[in-house]
């Protein structure tokens, strides 16, 4: 058996201290990975359903071939990964504000992830993913003014939640506008939460796209022996 508990990668970020940790979980005897920003836990890997789920539920809207998809927030890759397991997938561009994040995944530190940063259809971009809406060059420096099928993001707890007092204005008829912006004919946003559905939120995205939905994911829990849930944003 690995050790009990094993710092991988740790470095001091303009949002502060982040870690990447691998522990063995003793309900059930697995290596468990998890991020660490200061004293707040952002992810584990022994709660991947949800940000699978983003993926899929997102891209299951769409009904053609050769989707451009734009991940906003690297995190542990599951939902990158999903993405890539879609067949009808082209391009993904990741954008993710942690310059340690990616590095975590170009030297395969997640056996999960294992293979996300060399598949030829990724690019990572390390940048603000908000800050990115807004500037007329849009999500993809490379390719300046670029509009993609579907944008999941992942990057906060909740809509009330944030990481960061300047993420809040995402939040909003204007800040999801400015997501709508990049998104071509059909296209689709969703949006990760660690809270039960929100209406204002559902309010606010009903102000911007056509069609809205909030599903609840549900999970086993190992720790609690119960269930947990999450809600994953669809709008096109």
């Amino acid at each position: 058996m690995s050790a009990r508990f094993e710092e991988l990668a740790w470095s001091e970020t303009s949002m502060g201290t982040l870690s990447l940790r691998r522990r063995v979980e003793p309900s059930i005897l697995v290596d468990v990975y998890e991020v660490k920003l200061g004293d707040e836990y952002l992810m584990s890997s022994l709660f991947t359903t949800a940000e699978i789920e983003l993926a899929r539920l997102g891209l299951a809207e769409l009904n053609r071939d050769g989707l451009d998809v734009v991940v906003g927030g690297l995190g542990l890759g599951y939902t990158a990964r999903a993405v890539l397991e879609d067949p009808r997938v082209a391009s993904l561009v990741v954008v993710e504000a942690l310059a340690p994040v990616i590095e975590w995944h170009e030297r395969e530190l997640l056996p999960d992830a294992a293979g996300l940063a060399a598949d030829p259809r990724t690019r990572f971009v390390q940048d603000d993913f908000f800050a990115l809406l807004g500037l007329d060059s849009g999500l993809d420096p490379a390719s300046p003014g670029r509009r993609f099928d579907a944008i999941l993001v992942d990057i906060d707890h909740t809509p009330r939640h944030v990481l960061h007092p300047r993420h809040a204005a995402f939040y909003t008829p204007n800040g999801v506008g400015r997501l709508k912006r990049w998104l071509g004919p059909g296209g689709v946003f969703a949006l990760w939460s660690d809270d039960p559905p929100d209406s204002d939120f559902m309010a606010v995205l009903a102000h911007v796209f056509d069609s809205t939905q909030a599903h609840e994911v549900r999970f086993a829990n190992p720790i609690t022996g119960g269930e947990s849930a999450n809600t994953v944003y669809v709008a096109t």
